[in-house]
């Protein structure tokens, strides 16, 4: 059985800049790694140019490629099918962040050493695209503490995950009815299932932030669909009522415009 696969989905406003630092910061791992991506509906030609030649000079492991845009949920979702039964350990990453090149065998010595441990994260780095900005956004350590923070906020960055196989197998996969809590909510299904989770003490991946992130996490829509998963993962995991006041005030501020968003986002992040 082979030992690490990182796995990633690629779609139409991917920028090929962007899209080949992120995979170059996977060639320069500490820790070899096989590199799974998944082509989620048609994107432009320039990327799956670049997809096809790195295909071809094996220098990533596998490209699925799919017509039809469904979503990064039901695309991690094929890509952990693909390699469950032959990797020890899946990681993740986004096509258009930066992994620290200590960050797979970190997470690898961890996971050996903690066998107990069914995902681990670690603290990421924001930085600005288009704005100036840069902020360190750090994580709860142990099982407990990331618990009780989930009340509040996502307990890890989805970036930055490293999983056991055995996390899909308690928790099962990622839910795919969700506008865009696909993550949240497999972080609930793994509390509910009794997987645990840790986070290093450390920056293992830097997150680009662009001007438009904040408007993109704007509107009704979406706001009101985070509220109801936020709500969900409440009454799953029977967190208290001050759970529903916390919830309240991410839904005030998910409609809020964006200028003010990026303020509080700075401050209280």
């Amino acid at each position: 059985m082979s030992e690490v696969a990182i796995i990633m989905s690629v779609y139409k406003n991917d920028k090929l800049d962007y899209l080949k630092e992120a995979i170059g910061s996977l060639y320069t791992q500490t820790k070899d790694v096989d590199i799974f991506v998944q082509q989620d509906g048609k994107i432009p030609k320039a990327l799956e140019v670049y997809l096809e030649q790195e295909l071809n000079r094996k220098k990533i492991a596998y490209l699925g490629k799919r017509e039809e845009n469904r979503g990064l949920a039901y695309s991690l979702n094929e890509l952990i099918s693909k390699v469950d039964e032959d990797y020890k350990y899946i990681a993740r990453m986004d096509a258009d962040d930066i992994s620290l090149s200590s960050r797979l065998e970190e997470q690898y010595t961890f996971m050996e050493e903690h066998q107990n441990i069914d995902v681990v994260g670690g603290h990421i780095q924001e930085f600005g695209e288009d704005l100036e900005y840069k902020k360190i956004v750090k994580y709860p350590l142990k099982h407990e503490e990331m618990y009780r923070f989930f009340s509040k906020r996502v307990p890890l960055a989805h970036v930055s995950t490293f999983f056991r196989r055995d996390y899909f197998k308690k928790a099962g996969v990622y839910r795919t009815t969700t506008l865009s809590n696909e993550d949240t909510l497999l972080w609930m299904d793994g509390f509910k299932n009794q997987c645990h989770f840790a986070n290093v003490d450390r920056v293992v991946a830097k997150v680009r932030v662009s001007s438009n992130f904040f408007s993109r996490r704007g509107g009704f829509r979406k706001a009101w669909s985070d509220f109801k998963d936020r709500l969900l993962v409440i009454k799953t995991l029977r967190y208290n009522k001050s759970s529903y006041f916390y919830a309240l005030a991410l839904f005030v501020v998910n409609i809020a415009p964006a200028k003010v968003k990026f303020f509080l986002y700075k401050r209280l992040r």
